[in-house]
């Protein structure tokens, strides 16, 4: 027993290190991680890539981060940004959720899972924005885990970003303030910061700062779009994926102007009782999280025009796009019966409205709820990531479009909500192991080409290869769309002509 316990002792050294990653130097100083399952990717967790926004730096652009001396071990994920706390609601169980932990307003750190063995590798970098209707989400998720993408070549990087009040908050005294005659758009600013850092240290990672993809959902593909769209960004990517979410029509998440957006600052202080930007930095968190948290704005510097217009005007960052939605991209309430659909529909659309219900049937019940279903995916999501397809195909871009059908096996609760709004996650990160749900051989079959499709577009702005079926790109005229289900195909998109007439229709709104 004392030659064993021996033994061990003079083992330890050796597996302290064999679970330690490599020392690495980022402009800031130096940093240690981990490993993962896989003892050949190297996990580095809450870097920081800008100071704390807290004090007098809350509602501030993000300031460079203060240098530290020796090795900043890097082995934890930082805490995420203040919110409500992430409580499963739903079909939203706690591996779609952030850790439930204390939250704080010093969040700006990101993460790196890396195979690469040496810096000169050059490989291909994913960076991941999450969702969370800009007043909720984190980088510490477990469906957001980047070992498995990691291992087919690409390094992952998530990066995290101010949300709510903090990040989307706008004030005539703010605006005042900056420098920029602007304010508003913190957490877009937090994700340009990050990818910021990317460009100045991913190489020591093993990374190509050249071949750098923006990658997003629900919000997270809202503020991938508005990245696309700003000035500020350009130069930091070279390729996007949006999955359900842009912001080209007007919509609840997008196209507010600073001036609106000032206003609703003034009411917010208001009934917070707070006169001065003092008083506003002053208040406790518990404070503002009872105010509403806010979108990005058009504040006319990080977002100098409307998306809508930055585009028409061939103003924005050129990129390759992979973007889509899913089958049950919903949100509703209430699903009224067959008689109240189609009485709601003339109200609604009027002399159109013969057209709507072909699109959109209601003969019966069950129609009816298959279609509210459908046009709530549309209005939320299709229309807008459809937009963009059109728009980058006919400037000559590549666009791959994608619908991912497949519903998540379940337990009985859970069978209604089909293919939902982030049930693609897991897939395209191969992290099915993570999620508690009764997963079929099809579904890990899936999982590994969902993925492969994501990391070669990573790598090639392409998402084609080797034994996956053919992708081919999309246009306005062929509408050939990826249809992510059991089978994998390409297919015209089926409700094009749904799509075509909602967008006509809210274009008409303007």
């Amino acid at each position: 027993m004392k030659r064993l316990f021996v033994l061990l002792t003079a083992l330890l050294p050796a597996l302290n290190a064999a679970a330690q990653s490599a020392i690495i130097q980022t402009g800031a100083g130096k940093i240690s991680g981990t490993v993962g399952e896989d003892k050949s990717i190297r996990i580095y967790k809450g870097i920081p890539f800008a100071a704390p926004p807290v004090g007098d730096l809350r509602w501030k652009a993000p300031q460079p981060v203060k240098p530290w001396d020796g090795v900043k071990a890097c082995i934890d994920f930082a805490k995420s940004g203040i919110q409500s706390k992430p409580n499963e609601f739903g079909v939203y169980t706690r591996e779609f959720l952030i850790k439930d932990e204390p939250l704080s307003e010093d969040c700006l750190y990101l993460n790196v899972w890396t195979g690469a063995k040496a810096a000169t590798e050059k490989r291909p970098v994913f960076v991941w924005i999450y969702g969370g209707g800009f007043v909720s989400g984190g980088t510490n998720a477990p469906i957001y885990d980047g070992e498995a993408l990691a291992k087919k070549g690409v390094i992952v990087v998530s990066i995290p970003y101010r949300v709510g009040i903090l990040g989307f908050f706008a004030h005539p005294e703010l605006t005042k303030e900056s420098p920029n005659h602007a304010s508003g758009n913190y957490g877009l600013m937090d994700l340009i910061a990050a990818l910021k850092w990317v460009q100045k240290n991913i190489a020591a990672f093993g990374g190509d700062p050249t071949k750098v993809t923006i990658t997003g959902q629900s919000a997270g593909s809202m503020n991938v779009n508005s990245l696309v769209a700003s000035p500020l960004a350009k130069g930091l990517f070279r390729n996007a994926i949006a999955e359900s979410g842009a912001n080209f029509i007007a919509g609840p998440f997008g196209g507010t102007t600073l001036a609106q957006a000032e206003k609703a600052g003034v009411e917010t202080a208001e009934k917070l009782g707070a006169k001065t930007l003092t008083d506003l930095r002053k208040l406790s968190t518990d404070e503002l999280l009872k105010q509403f948290g806010g979108r990005p704005i058009v504040d006319g510097y990080v977002l100098p025009q409307s998306i809508a217009a930055i585009f028409a005007a061939g103003k924005e960052n050129p990129v390759n796009l992979l973007t889509g939605w899913n089958e049950d991209d919903a949100f509703i309430g209430q699903l009224k019966n067959a008689e109240a659909y189609r009485a709601d529909a003339q109200k609604q659309y009027g002399t159109d409205a013969d057209d709507f219900l072909k699109l959109f049937p209601g003969n019966t019940d069950a129609e009816a709820e298959r279609s509210q279903i459908n046009l709530s995916r549309d209005m939320t999501f299709g229309i807008q990531n459809y937009t963009w397809a059109n728009i980058q195909a006919a400037k000559g871009r590549k666009v791959y479009l994608y619908r991912f059908t497949r519903r998540m096996p379940a337990t009985p609760e859970f069978v209604k909500y089909g293919a939902f709004h982030t049930a693609e996650v897991p897939y395209i990160f191969n992290n099915l192991k993570f999620v508690n749900r009764p997963f079929e051989a099809i579904d890990n079959k899936l999982a590994d080409e969902a993925s492969s499709y994501w990391v070669n577009f990573v790598k090639t702005g392409d998402p084609n290869g080797a034994g996956l079926a053919k992708w081919p790109a999309y246009s306005a005229k062929g509408g050939q769309t990826m249809y992510l289900g059991e089978q994998p195909a390409a297919k015209p998109l089926a409700d094009a002509a749904a799509l075509d007439f909602l967008v006509k229709k809210a274009k008409e709104k303007k």
